[in-house]
């Protein structure tokens, strides 16, 4: 009989387990949450320094009974959810039903699901881990107060059905901006000029116009606005002498990227495979949690998938460097391990997305995996090895023609030494159209010149152009997007980009890229955009007046008395104020420790921003999390007036509530 049991959230991992431990192990799956906040109401007592009140899920009172039922005689119990916040929460709510006084729960984190690390991580166990639970619940309710404050005033004030989100409306927001600015983009003409040239010794080659009568031409400051601007600058160019004076040759590397973090994967499947981010995430689970292989059973092929570190332990890079070595040579190996440094924000709880084993290729395990589970592996693979890889070098050569006034610059390169673009090369996005930068090099051989050499002009090929505007966003932009402002975390990217498709806020054009959805014109995001675009600093003043003074005091301020002063200051119309919104008549108080007001550089105001981290990983105190809340409540019910839960690139998690949102 068994003496050990074992609780994951998924049952493909525990049939996995179950196959590594034997006998002396009970595996059961808690097929994901076992608790959470009701659905019904907002579950979150205001009053008691913000209380979540949980309720067991529907459909998981049984799941909860056999768990209990199989703990009964065992001696220890490990609880082994996935090692994330989420994971944790599960594990912590299961050992609060199996009662808190018992010495023999533990908590067990496998970062790959393999027998090897599986044994390693049982006979070292831990304790459940409170700071990190507290993270998780304090999202929670972030997103619960976010979601149910705002929601219903979206339903009274648009139309019934819409919901917002802590996060989601943030991403809708940064594609109505991006909507926004490309219909107010104005096209601008320029011109490139292009001489193709002949030497000597061959071959021909071809020169950009860099420089005129002593200006850089970089399409910016100063550039070749018409034709006639073009014909000017090029009137002398037909009878001139055409002199080198200046070659410039070095050898030039470029670096393999890092292993995968959670959102370069999605990004990258996106790109190349074509996948969702959901897709994505679905399949790498699989991958994590185990497939049959065979004779083997079941084996875990990746690393846990939710990570935001690029840390590889160093057992998986000597194996690494193993396989490099006896696959493709010496010479592909740098002298050693290629090491990656993280964000500053990143939690580094996990390591890198990799494979478990290099035992594994995907040319031995092709035939046990789906397409879509090959692809994607196979995706991870050659990423991995590739970051282990040495540098790719090319031999770079830059020459410089001058003739009449004007400089022409040519560019080329040789690929010397493929290095890890043998195995992979990272994929692009889109980019606005832009000229060609005169430091560039590009793929191809320029003749032997050296400086003084004469060469012949065969013919000038000018070419108009129009600047373009910035492009639309794909989900894997986007979450680069999200990424790169401290938005969302690893395991919410792939759920936002589910969420505002779903509900239709956004669309997909043929190209994969996201629009504005005519939906997302009625949601509050919308709203909000269009009342914060009026006057955000009168907004704010209007504000403060509503509540007799400025913002560095302790004072609270009513949805209705705020929304009456915009009324009264022109902001608002009267037809805009509905008496229904929820809480229009109820004061809500400001969250402690408010800063005081004051004016930026660009003179917009600034003020009641909480100094929270942004990263909740760290122990809350009460009074931290109650000015995170507080915030988040003062916030809900006035956030159509312009508030913003977030600020791009700061190291404040809470966006400044009066500042108009900055890019």
């Amino acid at each position: 009989m068994a003496k050990n049991l074992v609780i994951v959230e998924s049952p493909a991992k525990a049939k996995t387990l179950g196959k590594y431990l034997g006998r002396n192990y009970q595996v059961k799956a808690s097929i994901g949450h076992v608790m959470d906040l009701p659905k019904s109401k907002l579950g979150v007592d205001v009053e008691k320094d913000f209380a979540p009140e949980y309720h067991v899920i529907q459909g998981k009172t049984k799941v909860l009974d056999e768990i209990k039922k199989a703990a009964e005689d065992k001696e220890n119990i490990y609880l082994a959810p996935d090692p994330d916040r989420e994971g944790e929460a599960i594990a912590w709510h299961i050992a609060q039903k199996l009662g808190r006084r018992r010495k023999n729960v533990h908590r067990v984190l496998f970062n790959e699901i393999t027998k090897k690390a599986v044994l390693e991580a049982l006979q070292n166990p831990g304790k459940l881990d409170q700071h990190r639970f507290d993270a998780q619940q304090a999202r929670r309710v972030l997103d619960r107060l976010v979601g149910y404050k705002l929601s219903p005033l979206l339903w009274t004030k648009v139309r019934r059905g819409l919901s917002a989100g802590r996060v989601q409306s943030v991403a809708v927001r940064i594609i109505s901006e991006r909507e926004r600015a490309i219909r107010a983009f104005t096209p601008e003409e320029y011109w490139t000029v292009e001489a193709r040239l002949e030497a000597g010794a061959p071959p021909p080659f071809a020169a950009r116009l860099a420089e005129v009568g002593g200006q850089k031409l970089d399409h910016k400051q100063f550039r070749l606005g018409a034709k006639a601007e073009v014909d000017a600058a090029l009137a002398g160019l037909t009878g001139a002498e055409w002199t080198v004076t200046n070659v410039e040759r070095k050898e030039r590397r470029r670096h393999p990227t890092p292993p995968f973090i959670t959102s370069r994967l999605q990004q990258e499947a996106s790109r190349k495979l074509g996948y969702q981010p959901s897709r994505t995430m679905r399949i790498a689970q699989r991958l994590y949690e185990g497939v049959e292989l065979g004779d083997e059973g079941s084996v875990g092929l990746i690393t846990y998938m939710r990570t935001d570190s690029t840390r590889i332990s160093g057992e998986a890079l000597a194996a690494a460097r193993d396989y490099i070595q006896g696959r493709y040579g010496a010479d592909y190996l740098p002298e050693s391990p290629n090491v990656y440094r993280s964000k500053k924000d990143a939690q580094d709880a996990h390591e890198a997305i990799r494979p478990t084993s290099m035992e594994y290729d995907p040319d031995s395990v092709a035939r046990y995996l789906s397409r879509e589970e090959l692809s994607l592996y196979t995706l991870i693979w050659n990423r991995f090895v590739a970051s282990q890889m040495a540098s790719a070098v090319y031999d770079a050569t830059a020459i410089d023609i001058a003739a009449d006034g004007c400089r022409f610059r040519a560019t080329g390169q040789i690929l010397k030494f493929d290095g890890f673009i043998r195995v992979y090369t990272e994929g692009q996005d889109d980019r606005p159209a832009q000229t060609d930068s005169e430091d560039e090099a590009t793929e191809g051989q320029l003749p032997p010149l050296e400086e003084g050499a004469v060469v012949r002009l065969d013919e000038l090929l000018p070419e108009q152009h129009f600047t373009q505007p910035p492009p639309r966003f794909t989900q894997a932009t986007l979450i680069k997007e999200l990424e790169e402002n401290g938005i969302g975390r690893p395991s919410t990217y792939a759920a936002i980009m589910g969420t505002i498709l779903n509900k239709e806020y956004v669309v997909e054009d043929d190209q994969r890229r996201l629009l504005e959805a005519a939906k997302s014109l009625q949601c509050g995001v919308g709203l909000l955009c269009l009342i914060g675009e009026r006057d955000p600093a009168g907004l704010v003043e209007a504000v403060e007046a509503a509540h007799g003074g400025p913002a560095d005091e302790r004072l609270s301020v009513s949805a209705g008395d705020a929304a009456q002063q915009l009324v009264d200051t022109g902001l608002l119309g009267g037809d805009e104020i509905d008496e229904r919104v929820p809480g229009a008549n109820e004061g809500v108080q400001l969250a402690d420790e408010p800063r005081s007001a004051g004016r930026r550089r660009d003179g917009s105001l600034g003020g009641l921003r909480h100094d929270v981290p942004r990263s909740i990983d760290e122990q809350l105190p009460s009074g931290r999390l109650r000015a995170v809340c507080g915030l988040v409540e003062t916030a809900t019910t006035s956030r159509y007036l312009g508030y913003s839960l977030w600020k791009p690139r700061s190291s404040s998690w809470v966006q400044d509530p009066r500042a108009p949102l900055r890019r």
